[in-house]
């Protein structure tokens, strides 16, 4: 699959450079270039990409007025490509894939798009599914039930309540109320609004039992349950902290950083 690029900066030699960079990348094809805002909504309603790298800062519409101006059309994905580190919070809002510090790390760019690629590949997963559910129940009412019901039946494999004993007693443990989770060793301490308790259970055991379209992991030692997310606060070096309804907060590193831009989406 080709990933159709447009490029976006202010300053030529950045654009040359990411160019440059993006060269090992046989699968991304950069179709044009802009210098200005203006230009690159414009260019970018046009061509309609599948990516756009975009810097924040130019002269007139800047990069988050970009995207604001292509959300009338389907969007593409975006990349923010900035000097300036205090943006993150507000890219992640725009639901961009990454945010790369210039000068552009050749590691973190190989990182980004295999975001990309994975995200492209979501994307075209749940399109033709789509398109497959549409055909079944025009010719196939019955199966296009059936697969309904097994959708259904793939959420339900996750865990509803966990049962945790904890000096000396079972307690059940709706996971829906469970807000964060923090690994300590072999042992995980769940946190809900009323209480915490002690479980005997590695982090990665545990996920498997939790739906993922509620609980990531935003740390090496902390699950969050997304549903329970009030707020998202900037922090320094691209990291964030999630406020959760409790008024707890919970650091995200900058490993899970995608974990948020999923949550704002």
């Amino acid at each position: 699959m080709t990933i159709r690029t447009i490029l976006v900066d202010d300053e030529k030699l950045a654009i040359q450079g990411l160019q440059l960079r993006l060269e090992p990348f046989e699968d991304i094809e950069v179709i044009a270039t802009c210098s200005n805002g203006r230009e690159a909504i414009r260019t970018i309603k046009t061509e309609k990409p599948d990516l756009v790298f975009l810097d924040i800062q130019m002269p007139g519409f800047d990069g988050f007025g970009v995207v604001k101006g292509v959300m009338e059309i389907e969007p593409p994905l975006f990349v923010f490509v900035t000097a300036y580190e205090e943006h993150a919070i507000r890219a992640f809002e725009a639901n961009a894939v990454n945010y790369l510090m210039k000068p552009v790390d050749p590691d973190k760019l190989a990182d980004t798009i295999e975001r990309v690629r994975q995200r492209l590949a979501e994307k075209k997963s749940a399109e033709e599914a789509d398109k497959l559910m549409t055909v079944l129940a025009q010719v196939a009412p019955d199966k296009a039930e059936e697969f309904s019901a097994a959708d259904g039946e793939a959420s339900d494999r996750f865990e509803k309540l966990i049962n945790v004993k904890d000096r000396g007693q079972i307690f059940r443990v709706d996971v829906d109320t469970i807000e964060r989770i923090e690994a300590a060793g072999d042992y995980m301490c769940i946190y809900t609004a009323d209480n915490s308790l002690i479980l005997r259970e590695t982090m990665k055991d545990l996920e498997r039992r939790l739906d993922p379209r509620v609980f990531q992991r935003v740390h090496r030692s902390w699950i969050v349950n997304l549903n329970l997310v009030r707020q998202v606060r900037p922090h320094t070096n691209g990291e964030c902290f999630l406020v959760l309804e409790s008024g707890a907060e919970v650091k995200v590193s900058r490993s899970y950083r995608d974990v948020v831009a999923r949550f704002v989406h």
